[in-house]
């Protein structure tokens, strides 16, 4: 076998564990994917026919739905083919693209949260300044620097893997990422271990710390407001923290995960390596279609419109 870069097809060894029940596992899968797929499409529809949502705030649940889909899209189809095939296997060259688009929405995601927690900060604790600092120029830019930062980031990394010489072709996975790609290597992973090490802590560590800045600094401000005020700051608040949590604490079972593979169960390696591509994808946008006065409305009389 030529050990190299060359090679054809690496096995997605993961699959082992659901052998057995995989036609079930397919059924759920596709109706997680479909919903997924619904749920989002229909909050960022409403969010676009919409122009009173038309809003910085809006704009950004959009964005991060749309991210959702696209990190996804990466994901699932692969995924519902492998179910249905007698051998799961994928090209190296196809391994290292979804490994790529993973980490970019996954990447994309903190700064994207990063940003809400911006727009919520500015609109609650400076709100004679909100239409000066949070400009539609300035969420365009924000937008931008959210996908394209992380395309370059984990473009290095890419290429980085795609130099390494691999001696191994099994990967315990049901999908591909990075750190796993570059396990297989035969060579020296000290560039390629040292340069995921500083994305991990440049995608995360910013976004975090000031995304609970933030949520400091409305807090001081709602203790010292009205009930009333301390009131409609929770409800704006509450879904983005709720979501900023779950899908920290989902990347962080991953992260861990992935660096103890070896010391636990197979099957428990898998569910948790999926459960930041499941669990954020299919409940933010149910949280935002209920949270939300306005998006919940304006679904409401789209049915009612239906209906006549």
């Amino acid at each position: 076998m030529d050990y190299s870069t060359n090679v054809t097809y690496l096995t997605l060894a993961g699959h082992v564990e659901l052998e057995k029940h995989r036609y079930v596992y397919f059924i759920i899968t596709l109706i997680v994917y479909l919903l997924i797929i619904c749920f989002n499409a229909v909050v960022i529809y409403v969010i676009y026919i919409n122009k009173s949502l038309h809003e910085p705030m809006y704009i950004f649940i959009a964005a991060l739905l749309l991210n959702s889909l696209c990190g996804t899209t990466a994901f699932y189809p692969k995924l519902l083919n492998d179910f249905l095939s007698e051998r799961q296997v994928i090209s190296y060259q196809v391994c290292t693209f979804q490994a790529f688009l993973i980490y970019t929405f996954a990447t994309s995601e903190f700064t994207l949260l990063s940003a809400m927690a911006y727009d919520r900060f500015v609109s609650i604790c400076k709100p004679l300044q909100y239409a000066t600092l949070i400009k539609m120029s300035t969420v365009r830019k924000i937008l931008f620097i959210s996908w394209f930062l992380p395309s370059c980031e984990n473009s290095v990394g890419l290429i980085l893997t795609y130099q390494l010489k691999l001696c191994q072709f099994k990967l315990n996975r049901i999908y591909c990422d990075n750190y796993s790609i570059v396990k297989l290597s035969c060579e020296d992973t000290l560039v390629n271990n040292v340069y995921g090490l500083f994305v991990l802590i440049i995608a995360v560590v910013p976004p975090v710390v000031f995304i609970i800045y933030s949520y400091i600094r409305i807090l001081v401000v709602c203790i010292g407001s009205s009930k009333d005020f301390r009131r409609k700051a929770l409800q704006t608040c509450l879904p983005h923290l709720f979501i900023f949590i779950n899908f920290s604490m989902n990347s962080c079972f991953e992260v861990i995960n992935n660096r103890l593979q070896s010391s636990i169960p197979l099957i428990i390696s898998v569910i948790l390596s999926v459960d930041y591509l499941v669990i954020p994808p299919l409940f933010n946008p149910i949280i935002y279609g209920l949270k939300l006065r306005e998006i919940l409305n304006k679904i409401k009389m789209a049915k009612i419109q239906e209906n006549k």
